[in-house]
């Protein structure tokens, strides 16, 4: 087998790991929303599982976060997550920080626009957003559940964006729990009603109501100042989907994690 023929398998194995977004493609940013397969876990944790406080081998997640970065094309030690906690605090990666003391730092968004670095969430039905800047390199990744929609991390990571400088956003909205299995009570549907105006986010055509949260993740976007045209949709559908996408909804706290993550955008 030549070289070339080498690399452009390791490509492909490596692009299967994750979903991507066109728009943010088009811009030159690499970027995955990652799947469940491909990875070394095992049991309720296979095999792409991200996360170490589920209860899989920390070993196997290690090697998972190797695989991960591998595809995005950084090192593993670039990758900048947070410890998520469903709220609106917005962390910013501005040094020579490391992956793993950031990682303690509580917050549901962390933005970045050091060289060879990605920023990451872990989801296992929340939303995942990516965001990038068309004039800096500035990138984002943002977690938000529904209380994450509440709390406002959306508008909240995209206001510090554009404070930093960051202009002409660009986002891709990841799988979650589509609108058809996300179930909610009255309460938080009352909750989470008013955050997309003017749009129908709460349908109740059972017993109990069901929320998009992908409307909502948009409308906060299009109400920061996205233009429709630089919000795009990464389909998929964490609870109903179990080949491709862990669901904390599905299979409970003994179950995998997935990665969202953007890499930042390197001008030519």
């Amino acid at each position: 087998m030549s070289a070339p023929e080498a690399a452009g398998e390791r490509g492909s194995r490596q692009a299967a790991l994750f979903l991507t977004s066109p728009l943010l493609s088009d811009l030159g940013v690499r970027h995955g929303f990652f799947m469940r397969a491909g990875g070394v876990s095992e049991g309720p944790f296979a095999s792409l599982n991200f996360s170490t406080s589920v209860g899989d081998d920390p070993l196997a997640v290690a090697q998972n976060r190797r695989l991960g970065a591998e595809a995005l094309g950084v090192s593993p030690d670039r990758v900048f997550r947070v410890s998520q906690v469903h709220g609106s605090d917005v962390v910013v990666v501005r040094g020579a920080e490391q992956a793993a003391p950031a990682a303690k730092t509580p917050g549901d968004a962390v933005i970045s626009a050091l060289s060879d670095s990605a920023c990451g969430v872990i989801t296992a039905d929340c939303v995942p957003v990516l965001v990038a800047s068309r004039t800096t390199p500035h990138v984002a990744a943002i977690h938000s559940g529904w209380r994450g929609c509440v709390a406002g991390v959306i508008p909240r990571a995209i206001e510090v964006m554009q404070r930093l400088g960051a202009k002409d956003l660009v986002a891709a909205i990841g799988p979650h729990i589509s609108l058809e299995a996300f179930e909610v009570s009255d309460e938080v549907a009352l909750e989470l009603a008013p955050l997309a105006p003017g749009l129908e986010v709460v349908r109740r055509t059972g017993p109990r109501p069901h929320v998009d949260l992908r409307a909502i993740a948009r409308a906060q976007l299009l109400a920061s100042g996205l233009a429709p045209s630089g919000i795009d949709d990464v389909h998929g559908c964490t609870f109903l989907d179990r080949e491709r996408f862990f669901s904390f909804r599905r299979d409970g706290a003994e179950g995998g994690r997935q990665l969202a993550a953007i890499v930042t955008r390197v001008d030519d």
